[in-house]
């Protein structure tokens, strides 16, 4: 038997547990877990999707909302329905499906030929399974940040939920989670959260985003937000929980240039209930345990034009990798994930391979860039999002002092997943050693 690594356990060898073998497994069954999947399958790669719940379709299960599929199905949907439209498709294949499943590690890969296979170790509903693959893509999604991770003090009663939480309690399980809502953080499920909130009764004093700006969507905002006339306080924080048993008020404080709450600004806001909005972390702690190299910047893992890491024949996508703006964009990239692991489990990945890999580094506003290297001589394209709002900036490629692209002078949001086209000449004109630079470079007005 193989030998695998965890977080939770520490074995040489796994004795008496039942294997199966597969071209490509996929761990995740939200959206981005079936695209990758299917994508794989009609590359004619034996596949299996591993999920932790007991129902495909990930987040997308809650998201009673529409906005989604304009893209890729060209109308629009729920999340549900968009999901239901992949769940069919998975049910109409070959596709091994392990349900209620939790995978506790993923070996380092034993080489077979000239591929190393994978073990995916997981408990199932009928005990320990290990499953193998010569490829495996990550597509575990994001947990969100709570309460402990932005260090809000004050009193620990109940009534403080993450905004996610609260959505499942309204729309999975039919429950009120309080009647008067403020919402801290700005996010794109805060703001949907609060016009979902208002249409169950529940009364939403405001929300509270501790940067100048919105983080979501402008037209979030707008549709749950300004159409409800729920107020938005920019610059502001949650600065105290008040409460013993139960919430029953928070200090809000406005803050200044550096964040920080200033001083005599407070004031308090009754209500049962706090919701929190405040960012998306990857789940990649399976990918920590089995040596995949991890970006501080994204937290999620560095990966290559082909969604694959640093290890060989593990690929990641969907908001494992990056925290995306749609669905319709996770599935864009699962699906090329999803083909890739299958060109590398079959054997059918090109072979125009560049003698040294480029590395893509962000630079001036761009906060991040995906992938984080280039290693064939494939047109490919660069994904970022800045670090703040820009009304003039414009987007520059650079190989060390020379530069390859500029693109127009235009508006960028840290709301919006942007692109950048990388070509094979612009690969070629990075001289050993240097770097290419993905930019957005702030324009002054003539």
């Amino acid at each position: 038997m193989a030998k695998f690594k965890s977080s939770a356990i520490d074995c040489d060898v796994v004795e008496a547990v039942q294997t199966q073998v597969f071209d490509v497994v996929v761990i995740g069954g939200g959206p981005a877990g079936m695209a990758a999947a299917m994508a794989a399958h009609k590359a004619g790669a034996r596949v299996a999707i591993v999920e932790r719940e007991q129902h495909l379709g990930g987040i997308l299960r809650q998201c009673i909302h529409p906005g989604f599929g304009l893209s890729h199905f060209k109308q629009e949907l729920t999340g549900p329905e968009y999901a239901q439209r992949f769940i069919d498709q998975v049910h109409a294949t070959d596709i091994a499906l392990f349900l209620n499943s939790m995978v506790i590690g993923i070996d380092s890969g034993e080489p077979a030929e000239d591929t190393a296979v994978h073990t995916v170790t997981l408990m199932s509903p009928t005990g320990m399974l290990q499953l193998t693959g010569r490829a495996v893509v990550l597509a575990m999604g994001c947990r969100e940040r709570t309460r402990s991770e932005i260090k809000i003090p004050g009193s620990r009663p109940a009534g403080v939920f993450t905004a996610g939480l609260a959505q499942r309690y309204i729309n999975i399980e039919n429950l009120k989670p309080g009647s008067r809502a403020v919402i801290v953080g700005s996010g794109d499920i805060g703001l949907i959260m609060a016009r979902r909130c208002t249409l169950e009764g529940i009364s939403v004093e405001g929300v509270y985003e501790l940067m100048p700006y919105a983080n979501g969507l402008r037209r979030n905002v707008k549709n749950c937000l300004d159409d409800f006339g729920i107020p938005l306080h920019l610059s502001a924080t949650v600065t105290r929980v008040i409460g013993r048993d139960r919430v029953e008020a928070v200090e809000v404080s406005n803050v200044g240039e550096d964040l920080s709450p200033i001083p005599g600004t407070e004031r308090i806001i009754p209500c049962d209930t706090l919701l929190l909005s405040v960012g998306l972390i990857p789940e990649n702690e399976l990918a920590r345990a089995a040596e995949v190299e991890i970006d501080p910047r994204t937290r999620g893992a560095r990966v290559d034009q082909d969604l694959q890491t640093n290890v060989g024949g593990i690929f990641s996508c969907g908001n494992v990798l990056q925290v995306h703006d749609l669905a319709d964009n996770v599935t864009a990239e699962a699906t090329r994930a999803g083909a890739a692991a299958a060109a590398h489990a079959l054997g059918t990945a090109r072979p125009d391979v560049l003698s040294e890999a480029v590395t893509l580094e962000p630079g001036g506003m761009a906060s991040y860039i995906v992938p984080a290297r280039i290693n064939r001589t494939v047109a490919t394209k660069a994904f970022f999002r800045v670090r703040r709002p820009l009304e003039h900036a414009q987007l520059v490629i650079r190989a060390g002092d020379a530069v390859l692209f500029h693109g127009k002078t235009r508006d960028y949001k840290p709301s919006i997943m942007e692109a950048a086209p990388i070509t094979p000449k612009m690969l070629a004109a990075v001289k050993p050693g240097e770097t290419l630079t993905v930019s957005i470079d702030p324009v002054e007005e003539a």
